[in-house]
């Protein structure tokens, strides 16, 4: 009995380590959550007004004026699929391989490729035939280590001018799109060619523009301005939507391995209780054989 007792004993401490684990992780998490959320917070709006503009300039514009904006038959599209590079965030990372993996099924007549934003999905597909990452050098997923605007530009820069030689005739865009702590969103957005959406063109269809210098120009800079803003704005959602994810995990964990460790403390009491009462019985059962 006693080795019962000190296995059960044991097992409360390691729990109870695991529970000061799990609860620096989560305050970690937490405090880095609130700087990732004013961060997409504040880019927000501008990326929304950003789009709403590009919208107006794009409906008012035939496909063959701009070279972001030309659609082709969809023989080859690029998937960037944007993960974190560390675990212990609940299904955040595996609900953007699962629709990864959707649209390689609906494209199974394309040849599609990923792109990996993110040491998970890197791992989840670099052993596979979608895998990509010729210009993007070897860990395209380092991105996370310092992530900023002019970062996020060089990626879409290149993604861009893939498309314009012709290497991709469509780009997507699969990320977490952050509600709040508890909440994200798996997001699938059409990143080229640069089009309106219906809805986007039904709202703002009557603002009448007056461009100037020319169509050309605005073509050739709002444009290319508003897909880079597009990208940083689903990187600092998956971000944010990353240490939420955590928090959640993480006070979760938490909880479960306080009402394990209240289980365990039960279990402990229990048998160290029938103990006393075995050595009890056998001291009164010797009393009586002596006398």
């Amino acid at each position: 009995m006693a080795g019962g007792l000190k296995e059960v004993k044991n097992r409360i401490v390691s729990v109870q380590s695991t529970i000061q684990i799990t609860s620096a992780m989560k305050m970690v998490s937490a405090a880095k959550l609130r700087r990732a959320q004013d961060a997409v917070t504040k880019m927000r709006p501008y990326a929304e007004k950003l789009q709403e503009i590009l919208a107006n300039v794009s409906s008012s514009l035939d496909s063959s004026e701009g070279v972001y904006s030309a659609q082709r038959p969809l023989k080859n599209i690029l998937v960037v699929a944007i993960t974190s590079n560390r675990g212990l965030c609940g299904g955040f990372n595996n609900n953007i391989i699962k629709e990864t993996n959707r649209i390689l099924a609906e494209n199974s007549n394309s040849n599609v490729h990923v792109l990996s934003l993110g040491k998970k999905a890197f791992d989840a597909f670099k052993a596979t035939d979608a895998h990509f990452t010729d210009g993007f050098g070897d860990k395209p997923f380092g991105i996370f280590d310092d992530l900023s605007f002019p970062n996020a530009s060089k990626i879409a820069s290149t993604v861009m001018e893939q498309f314009s030689d012709g290497r991709w005739d469509a780009v997507h865009l699969v990320y977490n799109q952050f509600k709040n702590a508890a909440v994200q969103i798996v997001q699938r957005e059409q990143f080229l060619p640069a089009v309106p959406d219906e809805s986007e063109e039904a709202t703002t269809s009557n603002v009448d523009y007056i461009f100037e210098p020319s169509k050309e120009e605005i073509v050739n800079n709002i444009i290319p301005n508003s897909l880079k803003v597009q990208l940083f704005k689903a990187l600092l959602d998956s971000n944010a939507s990353e240490h939420g994810a955590r928090m959640t995990a993480m006070h979760k964990a938490t909880d479960n391995a306080k009402d394990l460790v209240g289980e365990l403390k039960l279990q402990y009491n229990k048998a160290r209780q029938a103990s006393i009462t075995n050595e009890i019985l056998e001291i009164v059962a010797g009393a009586e054989a002596l006398n």
